[in-house]
């Protein structure tokens, strides 16, 4: 049975990743946690932030919703933990409200640390103020109803990535990364070996070494066929 999507349903049990590696994703980012896992789990870059320095990192409660109708944002928000991301996709576009400030309070209180959706959001001036982060498709006044069914805690496509309840999102500035929660060890192991590697060659760039020589690029530039002028007299003569 396909269960991504399926409507009417409520998880009330998920696995979730322990909350000393799920922080650790935060401090990586999503450019690190992305090349971790080679260059996979990166929402469509529709998904942007509301808001600016603020990188955070929770294990997924995901929602489906239909067009233009956020009923299930309430029963969703029983189902959170503190620490968590709510994680919501439509079930077809749509740029309507969906979320505000009367939403994000109640997430607030259930320590909830963050919206990422494929959605519109509204009320953007008061989430900043609130310093409750989001990420979303669009920001859009419109307001939505509440009378279809969708579903909490199932398989959802979200900005073009199958995500599962109890996944690890990671969103920053750049944009929003799941990291699938069965690999969310090997992936922060990765992050954390490309991490150390960074950390030397920013320091030997900024004692004045060349990217050119760090990387061993003269070769493979020389292959490629670049040459070095000393002037441009010496173009008349190629």
């Amino acid at each position: 049975m396909n269960v991504v999507n399926k409507k009417g349903v409520v998880v009330t049990n998920i696995e979730r990743t322990g909350a000393d590696l799920v922080k650790r994703f935060a401090r990586y980012g999503v450019a690190t946690t992305h090349e971790a896992q080679e260059r996979s789990g990166l929402l469509d870059v529709r998904v942007r932030p509301i808001q600016q320095n603020r990188a955070v990192a929770g294990s997924a409660v995901t929602v489906l919703v239909s067009p233009g109708d956020n009923w299930m944002f309430h029963v969703a928000v029983e189902q959170c933990l503190p620490g968590d991301i709510l994680l919501v996709a439509p079930t077809s576009d749509c740029h309507d409200g969906f979320f505000g400030d009367l939403l994000a309070t109640s997430l607030h209180a259930r320590g909830v640390v963050a919206l990422v959706g494929d959605i519109g959001i509204r009320d953007s001036q008061t989430l900043r103020e609130m310093g409750f982060p989001v990420w979303s498709r669009v920001v859009y006044a419109q307001g939505t109803v509440k009378e279809t069914l969708g579903s909490v805690n199932v398989p959802v496509i979200c900005a073009g990535q199958l995500v599962y309840p109890g996944d690890i999102v990671v969103a920053d500035d750049d944009g929003v990364v799941i990291v699938p929660r069965q690999r969310a060890p090997a992936v922060a192991a990765a992050a954390q070996k490309r991490e150390d590697a960074e950390e030397s060659k920013r320091k030997r760039l900024a004692a004045g070494e060349l990217g050119l020589d760090i990387y061993q690029m003269r070769p493979k530039l020389a292959e490629k066929g670049l040459r070095y002028l000393d002037s441009l007299d010496e173009l008349k003569n190629i």
